[in-house]
């Protein structure tokens, strides 16, 4: 008797004996996991750049301007701008988590919406910040 990968109907190739990335779709409450802890690092790495920021004001002015024009620049901008989202990306997920904690929204509907309700929370809160912020600034 033929198993399923030995028998190739009409010359299609063999199904996988098991899931992987490129046929399996993973459910948003994973991917809301797996970007949890993504951000975490996100936010570590990140945080190297605030600390260089905070060292060069203590070194003195040509050190501190040396720094605030890398983070002024393009390059600087994206950076914070990805830091911010993964600042409130793991701010939402961490509510979340609270709840969690104190045993609610276990059922996969509601985990589900709340998944997606931190992905509008991360989205919205990182615009409206950064609208603040060239609001009050005016593009400094």
């Amino acid at each position: 008797m033929a198993n399923d990968q030995t028998r190739a109907a009409g010359g299609k190739r063999p199904r996988p004996l098991s899931p992987h990335l490129q046929v399996y779709r993973l459910p948003v409450t994973a991917l809301s996991s797996i970007t949890h802890r993504a951000t975490g690092v996100a936010l570590s790495v990140g945080t190297l750049l605030l600390v260089c920021w905070l060292v060069a004001a203590a070194n003195g002015p040509a050190a501190f301007a040396s720094v605030s024009a890398f983070i002024g620049s393009p390059i600087g901008m994206v950076l914070l701008f990805g830091w911010s989202l993964a600042l409130f990306y793991h701010l939402g997920n961490g509510i979340r988590h609270l709840f969690w904690d104190a045993g609610h929204g276990f059922d996969i509907a509601t985990a589900e919406k709340s998944a997606y309700a931190v992905i509008a929370f991360a989205v919205g809160a990182t615009l409206l910040a950064w609208i603040v912020a060239f609001a009050v600034l005016g593009g400094r």
